[in-house]
């Protein structure tokens, strides 16, 4: 799997089935210029909690180019507003790495993951189920690349 310097790669733990959240993240993708490569990893059986997640992590992690520029999705990662994720984005181009967003299974993303994150980004302090965030991360990718071209898709202007 390859990423172009403007192109970015999805990791993520699970395999999608049809509904409504599989169609959110396909209206989404599907806007995305160059399409998002996305690489779905199976859930992982285990005894406990903290035998899934690091399973699913080492499952992660062995997938993840070496020299990628890997942001996890996590609820104790950076809450940027919208026009902040553009810059990020941005500086995250610039570094001239594949760009790698990682989104653990619904026992959430195993701490050698989180160690290994050049960023970590949360979308909000709500939690989403991981299946639902794929959908979200699309949308703001997309928004992000409105953005940046002047789309009038994203509306700045919020109330005070």
């Amino acid at each position: 799997m390859t990423t172009t310097s403007r192109g970015f790669a999805l990791f993520a733990i699970g395999r999608m089935k049809p509904g409504p959240e599989r169609a959110l993240y396909e209206t989404y993708a599907a806007r995305l210029r160059p399409a998002l490569a996305v690489t779905e990893l199976p859930e992982a059986q285990g005894a406990n909690a903290a035998e899934i997640r690091r399973r699913e992590g080492a499952a992660l992690l062995a997938a993840l180019p070496a020299s990628a520029l890997a942001v996890a999705l996590d609820l104790g990662g950076q809450a940027p507003t919208t026009e902040a994720l553009a810059a990020l984005v941005t500086r995250w181009e610039e570094a001239a790495r594949p760009v790698c967003f990682l989104i653990g299974g619904t026992e959430g993303l195993d701490p050698a993951v989180l160690a290994r994150a050049d960023h970590r980004l949360s979308l909000g302090p709500l939690t989403w189920p991981h299946f639902l965030v794929r959908g979200l991360l699309a949308e703001q990718l997309f928004r992000v690349q409105a953005i940046r071209t002047n789309h009038p898709y994203h509306r700045a202007w919020r109330p005070a």
